[in-house]
């Protein structure tokens, strides 16, 4: 079982950068396909970004495509999601995901465990 917890999120203004960080414990991180998801109020959690295995693989959401990057450092058990030319609609929640598979994911359902997630509010 993996346990994880996110931090780093905050209220910026349009055109801010973020970077979130999402703390791993367990013996699988390593090698498990991670990811982030965002829920903002009134609507269903979003796929925002994945990462495969050694860092190797990715994938985005159309919506965060060239400004959002996703990186992991296994030595830290460690993963980040660096925010970049922030907008109001990126407002949400954001939660670290985690899967048992090394494949990529990006339908929210197929998460396995998450953490108790973020707050980022960016301002207009």
């Amino acid at each position: 079982q993996v346990h994880v917890v996110e931090s780093g999120g905050g209220l910026v203004q349009a055109g801010d950068s973020l970077r979130l960080s999402c703390a791993a414990s367990g013996r699988s991180f390593s090698t498990n396909t991670m990811g982030w998801v965002r829920q903002a109020p009134g609507k269903e959690r979003e796929f925002v970004a994945c990462v495969g295995y050694f860092g190797g693989r990715t994938n985005y959401a159309e919506s965060v495509k060239g400004r959002f990057a996703i990186s992991r450092d296994n030595a830290k058990n460690t993963m980040f999601l660096q925010m970049n030319s922030l907008k109001p609609e990126d407002t949400a929640v954001y939660y670290c995901a985690g899967s048992r598979t090394t494949r990529q994911i990006t339908t929210t359902s197929e998460y396995d465990y998450w953490g108790q997630g973020t707050q980022v509010t960016v301002s207009s």
